[in-house]
């Protein structure tokens, strides 16, 4: 358990790191959010490989967790390419000034480092145990199935939208946005907790519904709804009116305004 624990550290240490030289060579710390995913993946091979016996459930979640990283790290690649860095890491190069290069690597790296520890907790500690697939780790799965379609179809939804002239300056509200102004994030919460019912069923995998929670209230709380809607709100018209009768998070009919 310490052992898996130890190794996801040094290996989201040389990513962060890693990523964190880039972002000062190309002046962009956007990096990070490709990165973000494709630390995960690393993290599940990593534990892969450094561990003994080949289970279905080692090979389910390693599988699992790379569908999801590689699939997210792709996407923001592909959203984000040629377009500068993103707005809240250029508020933070405006405040911190010549300053940003080196505080970045503990308000940005090292921090997001952290939380992806933590929320990869499930994944490290399952890894260990060899115990037989039940009723738990297929229910994971299905709800993991549920969060991928959301993230997926949701990104192209909204990808869809941004890239029609017409949908310039108007509020997305139409497929899956209809129902949760954040689809996306609503399948990212999915994913994670069907990985962590899936690693549940080890015991020692159990510790990785904290890692649940916290990609739970970072979605809601801190990086996700939360900061992106106060943006939203400045910037659309009608946005307001969006919230009024469309659940934040969870997928409901509209309300009746």
């Amino acid at each position: 358990m310490g052992d898996a624990m130890a190794r996801a550290a040094v290996v989201i240490a040389i990513l962060m790191v890693g990523t964190w030289l880039l972002s000062l060579i190309f002046r962009n710390a956007s990096i990070v959010d490709v990165t973000w995913g494709l630390g995960f993946v690393a993290i599940a091979w990593a534990g892969r490989i450094a561990t003994h016996g080949n289970s279905a459930r080692q090979w389910l979640l390693t599988a699992l967790v790379s569908v999801w990283g590689l699939r997210l790290a792709g996407y923001l690649f592909w959203r984000n390419h040629g377009k500068g860095e993103d707005f809240r890491y250029r508020a933070m190069r405006e405040r911190w000034g010549q300053r940003f290069g080196l505080i970045s690597l503990f308000t940005v790296f090292a921090f997001q480092g952290t939380l992806m520890w933590l929320v990869s907790l499930s994944v490290q500690l399952a890894q260990t145990r060899g115990t037989r697939i039940g009723a738990l780790a297929y229910l994971g799965v299905a709800i993991w199935l549920v969060g991928l379609l959301f993230e997926t179809v949701g990104d192209l939804q909204l990808a869809r939208f941004k890239a029609d002239p017409g949908s310039a300056g108007k509020v997305m509200d139409r497929g899956l946005w209809r129902y949760t102004r954040h689809p996306n994030y609503f399948g990212d919460a999915c994913v994670w907790w069907g990985i962590a019912l899936i690693a549940a069923e080890t015991g020692a995998g159990a510790w990785g519904l904290i890692g649940a929670a916290v990609m739970n209230a970072l979605l809601l709380k801190v990086s996700g709804v939360a900061l992106l809607e106060k943006s939203l709100v400045r910037r659309r018209e009608g946005y307001r009116e969006y919230i009024a009768r469309t659940s934040s998070f969870f997928p409901l009919p509209p309300r009746r305004t």
